[in-house]
């Protein structure tokens, strides 16, 4: 076993490796396409210190700057790339999607971004390495093995609630021709349902998305999703939400991989904001084209 709490899920879930003492979490799924390198990093591996121990992946969270550039280094080192090929968003909780390319390596770790709100990444290029963060939020990354695409979006609430998995897969279409029944979707680690209790407010918001037409013929409806509880505060399954978000959008549903690693149930291996009451780092979510 490896020690990590899993939650039940149909499928495989998600691979967990070690290199050089670094941890990180792969789907099998996707590596078996052979098209692209993935990870999402973990909190073993880095140089961080304290709260942000020890792959922190965040240059804003109070970390020494060595230290984050040191584990930014050895994330590329474990995807097969360097820190210049890597292109990072920029994350306010937008669906907002950027086409990179090989002019934007380093952009974020090497060098500054100049982009602004942007949660979403997307590139036919290889070599580019997009990366996303994350510390309790969904990872999507998208894989279309037949035009050789690629994208890596963050979606959190706010972005679930808006789609962000539709808009990924739209971007993909209209920039590089990809068809949604070729995608490959993994939803990455996350806080789960059973750690998730939002306010009315939130509720609100999916029950709006799920009101939409292109929900309403789908095997996942808002009772598998929304959780009500007593004081007018429910449980959120974002797993199952950005399941259904994929599902609209066209992906089948025999290619979308779903995580059954919790971040806020496993607070020493994975960086939670919830777990950790905001006090933590960032883990990252690398894709790359071969």
């Amino acid at each position: 076993m490896d020690g990590l709490n899993r939650k039940t899920q149909n499928g495989p879930g998600m691979k967990l490796s070690e290199k050089n003492g670094a941890e990180y979490l792969t789907f099998p799924a996707i590596s078996a396409l052979g098209t692209v390198s993935h990870l999402m990093t973990m909190r073993a591996g880095g140089v961080s210190e304290g709260d942000l121990r020890s792959m922190n992946l965040s240059f804003s969270r109070g970390d020494k700057r060595e230290n984050v550039e040191e584990n930014f280094r050895r994330a590329a080192a474990l995807l097969g790339c360097g820190p210049q090929d890597i292109v990072c968003s920029d994350q306010t909780h937008t669906t907002h999607i950027r086409h990179v390319t090989a002019a934007d390596k380093g952009k974020g770790v090497v060098r500054p971004k100049d982009y602004h709100d942007v949660d979403g990444l997307i590139t036919d290029e290889p070599g580019v390495a997009l990366a996303t963060f994350y510390a309790d939020c969904v990872p999507l990354l998208f894989v279309d093995p037949v035009r050789r695409a690629l994208g890596l979006s963050h979606s959190g609430w706010r972005g679930t609630a808006q789609g962000m998995g539709i808009r990924t897969a739209e971007a993909m279409k209209e920039v590089f021709g990809s068809r949604p029944q070729d995608l490959f979707v993994g939803i990455g680690p996350s806080i789960c349902r059973d750690c998730y209790e939002v306010s009315a407010d939130v509720a609100e918001a999916f029950q709006k998305l799920f009101s939409e037409d292109r929900f309403q013929t789908l095997p996942v409806g808002l009772s598998d999703v929304l959780f009500p509880k007593e004081g007018g505060k429910y449980q959120l399954d974002l797993w199952e939400a950005n399941r259904a978000v994929c599902l609209a959008a066209g992906v089948l549903p025999e290619h979308i991989s779903v995580t059954d690693v919790c971040t806020c149930c496993n607070p020493d291996r994975l960086f939670s904001h919830r777990a950790s009451g905001g006090k933590r780092g960032n883990m990252g979510m690398f894709a790359m084209l071969l």
